[in-house]
């Protein structure tokens, strides 16, 4: 972690910020190097987290709501339970926010900005908490070609994959899943 950020410090302020006490100061670590940082059950709604390096950070029941994450370095972040509702993790200046390799498990991706942003190697929650999230035409031929790699006799599951082969085949990872 950055040796010249008061984390703590920040915190707080930033928690008297969301109630509206005195003191209070919106957290902004926007470019901070928060490198393996342990932010567990951490309040970050509505923080400015842009081009932020939290790779290996936990975040695990972390609050994200709203936050601005754009840019961000998540690389293997463990982002358990986290709290991602509307959150911003797009890419700036063409540069991904990058997941790869981060713990999605559990987490509340609804109505989250993922445009741009890099999951390779994540885990996607299959609950409704990744309904409503915002993605772009490379995440979503990724996840169709996750699809059309499961085996499944079903008939209907079969014309599904079929449906959407040549969509998911334009995926930068078809060829890994087998699609083509």
């Amino acid at each position: 972690m950055s040796s010249d950020v008061d984390l703590n410090r920040i915190l707080t302020q930033h928690a008297k910020w969301l109630h509206g006490d005195e003191g209070g100061r919106r957290a902004n670590l926007a470019g901070v190097n928060l490198t393996g940082v342990d932010l567990t059950g951490a309040n970050l709604t509505w923080a400015n987290l842009a081009g932020v390096n939290l790779t290996k950070a936990d975040l695990t029941w972390a609050n994200l709501t709203r936050a601005n994450l754009t840019g961000a370095n998540l690389t293997g972040a463990n982002l358990t339970r986290a709290n991602l509702t509307g959150a911003n993790l797009t890419g700036a200046n063409l540069t991904r926010a990058n997941l790869t390799g981060t713990n999605l498990t559990w987490a509340n991706l609804t109505k989250a900005d993922l445009t741009g942003a890099n999951l390779d190697f994540s885990s996607w929650p299959l609950w409704c908490g990744s309904v409503g999230v915002k993605v772009d035409a490379r995440i979503a031929a990724q996840l169709a070609a996750h699809f059309c790699a499961i085996i499944c006799d079903d008939p209907a599951v079969k014309t599904a994959q079929s449906a959407i082969r040549a969509f998911a085949a334009t995926s930068h990872r078809a060829h890994e899943c087998g699609v083509t």
